[in-house]
Formats: structure tokens, C-alpha cells, sequence
């Protein structure tokens, strides 16, 4: 038999003087045949000397990475992509309120909700050319149309809704314009136009409420990608929840009836798809039940209901409709910061990367029937 070398030799001494530091021996053997290592229940490594001694366990894995970065590349959006999120579904909610409006002959719903969408999606616009730095990025957008591309699609969305709301907002001016001459004229024409461009932009808005959610699905962050199922329902529903609140704020309750029904639909799909990514996704729920993106679903919640129930109970009274109509809108706007926020965070923690991983590994193994890496390892 060869002797071990200067590598042995090394680590023998290496042994020996931290023996010696610590006052006792090593409780590993380097001679051959005598050094067995084994995994205990929990998967830790252990040596013993001749099945017996000490125990030396390796410590609990640390969640880091080099120089103390992110795994991944976090999301660079700011503030204002949240708010995007928020105005997006907000236009969208409110041209669906408009057109009940409008197809029920509520004139205050279909005015509130058409001057609603056309300056929320107005905001989005500046929201979305603030992230893109310059408005031509968005011009270049339109070059192409790649329907496996959530950016390319919500990019001609937009470009279909704003002129549709734009368009039918203008047409509640009709009656502010003479009725004799040239603007007469204009006048007479602009309510036939603005009621086919409401519906188009009615016809868009489900589409516009949800393709944001299948954005953030589409991204690596970990919390949003695993909710790719529920994000789009929570945006539905917080888009609904929002353009009812801007019907129970801005009509007499004879006319709020659309949107009470808006309301109710809102926030069922709102609630269930919030309760499903806290409740389903595992370690990867964790983000969206504390710290800060915690806090803002809870109170986005506890208004929700409250709004709901003021809407349904109050339905005679104006000022009990108003607050309620602004519960809902608050409700939505913490909905949306805290899905955003949620998604931050898993993002800058490795372990909602690492554990996520390490579990999908397993059972695929334990699916194909591999031998695990956590086997015990054979007896040296």
C-alpha cells in the first residue's frame, strides 16, 4: 500500500494541531478503512471513527451568494410600474362601467366611467413612458407584433384602447357644443361615434386588465412567477372593484346599480385570487404575508369587504355609497403595490430561489424514479 503523499500528510497535521487547540482528539480517522460517513434523518453529514465517537455535523446551509448578491437579477421597476398596474386596471374597470352604462341608458355611470378611462389611461402612459426614458421606445414597440411576447401585446392593446376611450370621452362634450352650424354638426355626430368607440374600448378592457398580470408571470421573480395562474384573476377583479368605486362615487344610487353588481363580481375574484397565491405557492406565499407587501393585502382585504358591504347595505344613501366607492379604489390600489412589492422581495432573497428548486429537483427524481443526492453515500 502507498503512503497517503504530502496531501495526507498535510491534513494529518492540519488534524493534529486542532486537536491540540481544542483540547481533545479528532473523532475522524485518516487510516484506510477506517473513516465511514453516513447521513443522519435530517440529511446532515456526519464521520464516525469505527461507528463510534463523536459526531461532527456540517452546519445549516447559509442562503448566499457571491459578495452577498441577489441569485437573481432583481426587477427594475420602480414605484411607478406599481402605479401603472393600478391606473391600467382602472381605465379598463371604468369603460366596462361606462358601457353598462350606456347600454342600460345610466347617462351619469356612462359619463363617469368614460372621463374615468380616458385619464387613467392617460396616466398609464406617462407611467409607461417614465420606465421606458424616452416616448419613442414605445414607437419602436409597434414595429413588430410577437403574440408570445406579454410586452408586445399589452403595447398594442394600449395602442387600441387609449384611442377607443379617448374618443368616446370627447363625445360627452356633444352637449356642450351649439346646435346650429358647422359644430352642430360635430354635435349631432359625436354620440353615435362616442357609443361605438365606448364599446370597442369596452370590447379591449378585459384584455388590458389582465395582460399586466401575465407580465409579471412571464418574469423570472419567483412569487410572481409561480402565481402565473392567479395574477391575471386578482387584476381582473381589482379592475372591476375599481371602476365600481368610481360608479358609486359619481352617481345617485337610482343609477349605481351596475355597479354594485361590479362591485360584488370585483371583489370575489379579487378575494379568491389573493387568498390562492397566500395560501397555495408554498414557501414562495411567504412574501405576500409579511413585511410590507403583508400589510398592504390585509388592509386591501379588510376594505375590499367593507366596501363591498357598504355598497350592498347602503345602496339608498349617497355619502354611505361615496365611501364606499372609496374603500374599493383604496383597496385596489394596495392590491396591486402589494403583488408588486411581494414579487420585490422574493427576487432579493436567495432562498425563494434555492428551496423552490431544490424541492422541483426531488420530485422530478422521486417521479422518475432516481436515486436521490441525498441517498447515504457509500461506506469509505
Amino acid at each position: 500500500m502507498t503512503s497517503p503523499g504530502p496531501v495526507g500528510d498535510r491534513f494529518r497535521r492540519f488534524r493534529e494541531r486542532l486537536a491540540d487547540e481544542h483540547g481533545n482528539q479528532p473523532s475522524v480517522s485518516t487510516a484506510p478503512g477506517d473513516l465511514t460517513v453516513r447521513r443522519d434523518a435530517e440529511g446532515r453529514r456526519r464521520r464516525r471513527r469505527g461507528g463510534g465517537g463523536e459526531e461532527l455535523r456540517v452546519p445549516e446551509a447559509e442562503f448566499t451568494s457571491y459578495y452577498g448578491r441577489p441569485i437573481l437579477k432583481g426587477p427594475v421597476w420602480k414605484w411607478d410600474i406599481a402605479a401603472y398596474l393600478f391606473t391600467g386596471g382602472l381605465a379598463a374597470g371604468s369603460s366596462l362601467l361606462a358601457a353598462g352604462g350606456q347600454l342600460t341608458g345610466r347617462p351619469a355611470l356612462r359619463r363617469a366611467g368614460r372621463v374615468t378611462a380616458l385619464a387613467a389611461v392617460s396616466a398609464s402612459a406617462v407611467f409607461l413612458v417614465k420606465d421606458l426614458g424616452r416616448p419613442a421606445r414605445f414607437h419602436h414597440m409597434l414595429r413588430v407584433a410577437k403574440l408570445t411576447s406579454p410586452m408586445s401585446v399589452g403595447t398594442w392593446i394600449l395602442t387600441v384602447y387609449g384611442p377607443a376611450a379617448g374618443v368616446a370621452a370627447i363625445a360627452e362634450a356633444a352637449e356642450l357644443l351649439p346646435r346650429r352650424g358647422p359644430l352642430g354638426l360635430v354635435g349631432r355626430a359625436l354620440p353615435p361615434i362616442g357609443h361605438a368607440a365606448g364599446l370597442l374600448a369596452a370590447g379591449t378592457a378585459p384584455a388590458l386588465a389582465t395582460y399586466t398580470g401575465v407580465l409579471l408571470a412571464d418574469t423570472a421573480v419567483p412569487s410572481w412567477h409561480e402565481a402565473y395562474p392567479e395574477l391575471p384573476v386578482i387584476f381582473a377583479g381589482s379592475a372591476l372593484a375599481s371602476g365600481a368605486g368610481v360608479g358609486l362615487l359619481a352617481a345617485p344610487p337610482a343609477q349605481a346599480g351596475p355597479a354594485r353588481r361590479m362591485a360584488v363580481a370585483g371583489a370575489a375574484l379579487e378575494l379568491y385570487g389573493t387568498h390562492r397565491v397566500e395560501s397555495r405557492l408554498g414557501l414562495l406565499s411567504e412574501p405576500y404575508r409579511v413585511g410590507r407587501p403583508g400589510r398592504m393585502l390585509r388592509d386591501a382585504r379588510l376594505l375590499t369587504v367593507g366596501g363591498v358591504a357598504g355598497a350592498l347595505l347602503g345602496r339608498r344613501h349617497r355619502l354611505v355609497g361615496a365611501l364606499s366607492g372609496t374603500a374599493l379604489l383604496a383597496a385596489s390600489v394596495l392590491t396591486r403595490f402589494g403583488i408588486f412589492y411581494g414579487g420585490v422581495a422574493s427576487a432579493r432573497d436567495p432562498r425563494y430561489t434555492v428551496v423552490p428548486q431544490r424541492e422541483r429537483v426531488q420530485a422530478r427524481r422521486a417521479g422518475m424514479d432516481l436515486p436521490s443526492d441525498r441517498a447515504d453515500p457509500p461506506v469509505v
